[in-house]
Parts: structure tokens; sequence; C-alpha cells
């Protein structure tokens, strides 16, 4: 009996025993289910091998520049972020840094941080509190300059003060550095680019070196560094960010493209809208080519990460020589891997999942930049430039252009036979799960509104619709058509410089539906990354 007994309780205490050895669960924090829907990835590149001597000198030179444009950066979006060191959460802290600040860039830049409000519309490029009739009323040519902020004097009296001045310690750094970077350049391109950009920093005149940049055909590294686009500035969308990639060009898949340029003046010519909104001559000097990335710097880093270029952003260039478009594939192939195939196997009816595929995606991105040089540049009622009439919600106009161009025309050069590895079903299938990737981002941005107005633009002419299932269903002959009514809306809008309507049109139609958020919620609850962040570097280079 005693030994029955014994064996009983030695049983009971193994279960209990094994029971409290069993791993705990605990639920992740809020900050770390933020953090990791930016999933991360090793930004390296087999072409690092194909470098001379020289140019493997250069890269850690350009990484301590692009260092420095990060920092400039954080100074425009935030302050001084050394008032953010007092956060102890880890996962708090890298979500400050994918965000370059307390706000969620994705969400609306709404604030996760205690203490802080809604992210300033003002940024760090005016002062806060600046109002609409008092920067109108300021009576000073360079208050509309790219490369100016305003700040207030003794006597709170707006005043300009150039880049070159407001950062002059970082921009000091920064040309000694070029001046290292010149020595080594073997390529004339590259060092003349370098040799004209050391002077737009010390000038804030920036048109010599975005020429000496369309110039640079043959280097295989490109740096595009400097302060360029304006998405940051949400009170006026005028003052330029600092930013920097480090690129590495694809020779053999960039031959692939070339064709592509020559051909610009016909796709012009062939746009769907009247003849009066499509008289502008794209330059042919213009560049088509691929790229890894190695290095993310500054406004390009932040939030969501860019995959393709198109710059330089002056219309005096463009006119000239045009635009180089840089596509950015290893980045690509990361967003469509990790984030945009999963959501199209998600959220497409069974039968359309073949039709999400790289290469359609590839196009469709390529040719959005395209398309950004394309259209029309100066409205046709003598309202000026079409910036300039659409006021803050041109570059919204601009990329939803860019967005329905960008597909017109992949579909137009599949027609044509130029395109051959994909189907026009493809790139509209690969289109429409893009929207909902891109929407993810929330419509806060100039991006977002573009993606929302395209996405409820093909919703309402039923380009698409949701199975008994809740999948989405294509009609690609309404697709089709929808690609030509929707551009040529956007066409004549930016061609009338119809501020009023583009208002009211984004107003309505640039926000996130009941039915749209519950498919993101549906992804969000399938944990499919929202973005990608980098492991970037020299060791990541094998460089160190």
């Amino acid at each position: 009996m005693k030994n029955r007994l014994l064996v009983f309780i030695t049983a009971v205490a193994i279960i209990f025993g094994l029971a409290s050895c069993k791993p705990k669960t605990t639920e992740i924090s809020e900050m770390q289910r933020k953090t990791e829907e930016f999933v991360i990835i090793d930004l390296s590149s087999d072409l690092v091998g194909t470098l001379t001597d020289k140019e493997k000198a250069m890269l850690p030179i350009l990484i301590e520049i692009a260092n420095i444009m990060d920092d400039l950066f954080w100074k425009q979006t935030f302050g001084d972020k050394t008032e953010l060191d007092t956060i102890q959460d880890k996962w708090t802290k890298e979500f400050v840094k994918i965000n370059y600040g307390p706000w969620e860039r994705l969400n609306d830049n709404k604030p996760f941080v205690n203490g802080y409000g809604m992210k300033p519309d003002e940024a760090q490029y005016y002062p806060l509190y600046i109002t609409r009739e008092e920067f109108d009323v300021f009576d000073n040519p360079d208050k509309n300059s790219l490369y100016t902020v305003l700040r207030r004097d003794e006597d709170e009296n707006l005043i300009t003060v150039w880049y070159r001045d407001e950062y002059k310690t970082e921009i000091d750094k920064v040309c000694n550095l070029l001046e290292k970077a010149i020595e080594l350049a073997e390529d004339e391109g590259l060092k003349n680019y370098l040799i004209e950009r050391k002077k737009a920093f010390e000038t804030d005149d920036y048109f010599a070196s975005d020429m000496a940049w369309m110039d640079m055909k043959d280097s295989n590294i490109d740096f595009v560094v400097g302060p360029i686009e304006n998405y940051d500035d949400n009170f006026n969308e005028m003052k330029a960010s600092y930013e920097a990639f480090i690129l590495l060009k694809d020779n053999a898949r960039s031959a692939e493209l070339a064709k592509f340029v020559a051909m610009l003046p016909e796709l012009q010519t062939e746009l769907p809208c009247e003849p009066e909104y499509k008289t502008f001559v794209p330059g042919t000097e213009s560049d088509l080519n691929v790229y890894q990335a190695v290095y993310y710097a500054g406004d390009c880093n932040a939030g969501s990460k860019t995959i393709a270029i198109n710059l330089p952003n002056d219309y005096r260039v463009h006119e000239l020589k045009g635009t180089r478009r840089l596509q950015l594939r290893n980045s690509m192939e990361a967003k469509f891997n990790h984030i945009l195939l999963p959501i199209g196997k998600l959220i497409l009816e069974p039968t359309l999942h073949n039709n999400l595929k790289f290469d359609a995606f590839f196009w469709n991105v390529t040719f959005h930049e395209v398309a950004h040089g394309l259209g029309i540049k100066e409205t046709i009622n003598g309202k000026g430039g079409v910036d300039e009439a659409l006021k803050n919600e041109r570059t919204s106009w601009e990329e939803a252009k860019a967005d329905i161009l960008g597909l017109f025309m992949v579909c137009n050069l599949i027609e044509k036979g130029e395109i051959t590895n994909i189907t026009v079903e493809d790139a509209i299938v690969t289109y429409i799960a893009g929207i909902v990737r891109s929407v993810r981002f929330g419509a806060s941005s100039s991006h977002g509104k573009a993606n929302m107005m395209c996405y409820n633009y093909m919703e309402q002419v039923a380009a698409f619709n949701r199975n008994e299932d809740g999948l989405y269903h294509i009609d690609f002959e309404k697709a089709k058509e929808s690609i030509n009514t929707w551009a040529e809306l956007i066409l004549k809008t930016q061609g009338d410089g119809n501020f009023e309507f583009a208002q009211q049109y984004r107003e309505k139609n640039g926000g996130i539906t009941q039915t749209l958020q519950a498919d993101l919620d549906k992804i969000n609850s399938a944990g499919i990354p929202i973005d990608i962040r980098f492991n970037q570097g020299l060791k990541v280079l094998g460089l160190e």
C-alpha cells in the first residue's frame, strides 16, 4: 500500500513539475508588434565584387556623407533627436528610428510617445504656429525656395535663412568629405557630378549639379545626395529634405531598358487625353537603369522605403535633358516577396494568384517613374505651371498621375510586343494588389492620398469587386477602360490647373473606406509585414 501511494505521489509530482517547466506564453507589446511589422533586410549586393579598388575605397566616404544627411533630416523633421534619448523601452526606441521621431508615418503621423501631439505640418522648416495668412503676406522672394527655412528674428518677424547657413557645420563636413571622394573618382561623369554637387551644397543652387548628374552615364556607383524631395513639408509641400542613396549599377539589366528611352516622345503622344493636355515634349537624354541599393539615409529611409527614383525635380532640367529613372531592384524584390505577394494571395481569387509576378511589379514601378516625366507641366489656360496652380494638391495628383499612367504605358507596351515577359492581366492584377499594399501606409502622405484616389476610382467603376467569399474579382475589360478614363481626368485637372476640383475630389475620394479597412484589418491580422527596414553598412557589404 505504501509503495502504491509513493508511486502515486511521485507521478503527481512529475506531472506538476513538467507543467511548471512549460514555457510561459507572453504577449508582445504594441511597440514590439509595430516595430516587427518592418521586416529586416540585409542591404547587400554581389555587384560590390565588380568594383575597382578606388570605388571600394570611396564607399566608406559616401556612407559618412550619407550619415550626415541622416542627421540633417532629423533636424528638419523633428529637431534635436537627443530629446528622445530618455526613452527606455527598446522597441519604442527602434520604432522612433524607423519613423525619425515620435510620430508614426504610416498611421497619419499619430504620436506613439507620451508627451507629443500630432506632428506639426511645419516640421522644422517653418516657425511653429505660423499661419497661412502670415506666410502669404510675408514679402520675401526667397520664402518659396526649396532651400530656405523660415525663422523669426528677435522682434518675432519672419526671416528666411538659406540651408547653407542654417546647417553650416554639417555642410562644411560634407564638402570636406566630397573633396576626398572627388580624388578617388575614376569615372569622369561621377567626378564632375561630385565637383558640382559640392558647389551646390555651398551655394544652394543645384541646377548645374543636376545637369552634371544627367550626364553621368557610365559610373558603376551612383550617389543621390542632398536636399531633394518635399514630402515632409506638410505646410507648403515646398521645402526640400536631406537624403542619400548609395547605388551600384546593374549594367546588364540596364541595357535591357535602354530602348524605352527613345520611345518617350511616342509614349507622350499616345496618352489617353485631348491633344492640348499632352503638348510637353520630354527630353530624350533620360536614363532608365537598374541598380542595387547599398545604403539609405535621411528622408528616403523614413517610414516606407523608396524603391525607385525619378530625378531631378527641376523642370528646367526636364526640358533640356529629361530625367533619370533608377530602379532599385533588390529593394523592389524584398517588398514583392515579403509583402505584395502574400497580400495578393490573401485577398485575390485563387484564379488570379498566378498573375502576381515580380516582373509585373518591376514594370509597373519602372513606368510609374517614367510617367512623372510625361503628361503636362504648364496649364493650358494661363494659370502658370501645374505645380503652382494646384498648390498643396499638386503632389497627390502628380503621384496619382504617375500611378495610372505607369500602368497605361505597361499595358500599351505589352500589346505592342515591347514587353514580353508578362501579360496585361499580370500587370493589372499586380497593380491592384500593389495599391492595397501601398494604402496600408495610410492616407496622410501624398502617396497615400494618390493610392486611395486610384483605388476608389477603379472600385467605383467596377474594375474590381468582391465575390461571395470576400475575395477580389477583377473585370479586366472594365479595368482597362478605367485606366484610360482615370488618366484622362487627372491630366485634365492638371492641365486646367483646377485647384478647387482637385481639392474637393481628393477630400471625397482620397480616404480609406470601411470595406477597404476590413481588408486591411484582415491583412494586418495575418502578420504580413507593412514595409522593410535595413541592416546596412560596410560590414553587410563585406568591406569591413
